[in-house]
């Protein structure tokens, strides 16, 4: 897969429109970013790409191909949800086997996890969850990645390296990332879209972020 566009997205909650004829495109070797204020359609967006959320109308091509089915009954697209990802129970080997990832790869870049080695997921702090979700996601091989909140609670030492790590999935994968630490979204991103009033605006240059009153760019 190289390329997946959305195109006459239209979602609406009672009288509200949530999204409004989006066009959306992204593509591998490139991290797709996704900004917008809470509330905006972020994550609606990534779970109507992922084909959990069925809006009022929606057009999805891959490689110019229109799909019909919901994309994870394909098992080529991988989705990061806001909240926790792996069951209580589950001991984070075990994990890293059923997502065909290596724990030994991980915690060579990881050490502090090396002795989570026999522990259960719930034995870890929500940042250390959240760096493990977002890893497995990240190296599962999947040919579409959807990053929701990918940065949250995870510590500020270990986010560059998960940026790095996305960096280089994007050569193999398309990513598509969201995160209310925006910074790090238009770090990491290639291309930007900004999901304002129901539309979404692809952003060419930093500024039309404080154009459409998003952000200041003097914070970057």
């Amino acid at each position: 897969m190289k390329i997946i566009e959305t195109d006459g997205i239209e979602l609406y909650y009672g009288n509200t429109t949530i999204l409004n004829n989006i066009y959306f495109k992204a593509e591998r070797g490139l991290v797709t970013g996704i900004l917008g204020s809470n509330g905006c359609g972020k994550t609606s967006l990534l779970k109507i790409i992922y084909g959990s959320l069925q809006p009022k109308y929606k057009s999805i091509r891959v490689n110019s191909k229109r799909i019909s089915k919901p994309l994870y009954l394909t098992g080529k697209i991988k989705y990061l949800p806001q909240f926790y990802l792996l069951p209580n129970s589950i001991k984070l080997l075990v994990a890293f086997d059923l997502y065909g990832s290596s724990f030994s790869d991980f915690t060579n870049i990881f050490d502090s996890y090396k002795k989570y080695k026999t522990s259960r997921v719930k034995e870890l702090s929500g940042g250390e969850r959240r760096l493990a979700e977002t890893y497995l996601i990240l190296k599962s091989p999947s040919k579409i990645v959807l990053l929701d909140e990918p940065f949250s609670h995870i510590s500020p030492l270990y986010i560059e390296d998960i940026k790095k790590i996305i960096t280089y999935e994007s050569q193999k994968k398309i990513i598509i990332i969201t995160d209310h630490l925006y910074k790090h979204i238009v770090d990491i991103s290639n291309d930007l879209y900004l999901i304002k009033d129901g539309f979404a605006k692809k952003i060419n240059k930093l500024d039309e972020l404080e154009f459409y009153k998003y952000a200041n760019i003097n914070n970057f």
